[in-house]
This record gives structure tokens, sequence and C-alpha cells, in this order.
């Protein structure tokens, strides 16, 4: 087992979930996001606001390839990274176990609080989010090779599901 990759929309919990099935696994935990705003020096929204989206989108797809490379790590995507066809052949080529983290609006609304950090939900975020997850949503299936519906389950519930399906 090389790597872990964690997909699906705001709110799924990719970032909580990966933290915990990392330190289960005892491996490193990589999220994309987080390393985005590192490499560049300001947080993405800043980056939305100032550089645009497209060149968010190619600092996005330079990190997508570079932890793509980590051997025995869980890592975390933003909710777009897998979108374009280039990532998507990225990610396909890395031999990943690649998780789907199913959500519904209801279950990702308080976790995202549509309030703050999320340049594409701005205007009406709920309908934003729903637009945003109708049109990801089948991408993410193509690419899984696992899936889990998280609504109405706690981390440690979706650590052990995730965990079975790698073994």
């Amino acid at each position: 087992m090389s790597r872990i990759v964690l997909i699906g929309a705001p709110g799924s919990g990719k970032t909580t979930v990966g933290h915990a099935l990392a330190a289960h696994l005892q491996w490193p935990f990589i999220d994309t996001d987080a390393l985005i705003e590192l490499k560049a020096d300001k947080k993405i929204t800043d980056i939305f606001v100032v550089d645009g989206e497209e060149h968010f989108r190619a600092l996005e797809f330079e990190v997508l390839k570079e932890v793509l490379q980590e051997e025995s790590a869980v890592i975390s995507l933003g909710g777009g990274a897998p979108i374009s066809l280039h990532a998507q052949e990225e990610i396909r080529a890395s031999d990943s176990i690649i998780i789907f983290l199913d959500v519904s609006l209801a279950t990702a609304a308080p976790r995202v609080g549509f309030n703050r950090d999320r340049p594409l939900l701005l205007g009406n975020p709920r309908a934003q989010w729903q637009a945003l997850s109708d049109k990801r949503r089948p991408i993410y299936e193509e690419l899984a090779t696992h899936s889990i519906k998280v609504d109405d389950m706690n981390v440690d519930e979706i650590v052990a599901i995730a965990e079975s399906m790698i073994s």
C-alpha cells in the first residue's frame, strides 16, 4: 500500500478523517489546501481574490503532482483538486487507494459554516455547494476505488471503515 487519497465535497471530513486515519496508520498526513497556502504564503481565499482561480488551480495541480509521489501517506485533496482531466490522469496513474467521502448538504452545512474561506461558495452558499457537489459527484464516484457515505457517522467509524477497505 503506497498512499491513500481522500476526495469529496467541502465539509465531507477529508481533513478530520485524514488526520485520524494517518494517526491510526502511523503515516504522515498531507492536506493539499494547507500545503498550497504554505507554498503561496497566503490563504486560499486571497489566492482566488488576488491571483484568480486559474492561478490557484495551477498551484493546486503542482501540489497534487508533488504529493502523489509520497509513499505511505494519507492525502486530503481540496474539493476541486480532482476535477480537471489532467488531475484525474495524475490520480489514476498514481496507483493510490482513493476514498470518496460522500456527504449530504444537510451534514456538510454546519461543518463548512458557509461564511468563511470558501471562495467558490460566495453568494448563495447552500445553492453553490449543491451545484458544485452535483457537478463533481460523478468525477468523485468514477475516480474512487472506495466510497463511504459519511452522514450519521463519527470520525472513528469512518476511520474503521476506511481501514477495512484498505486492508
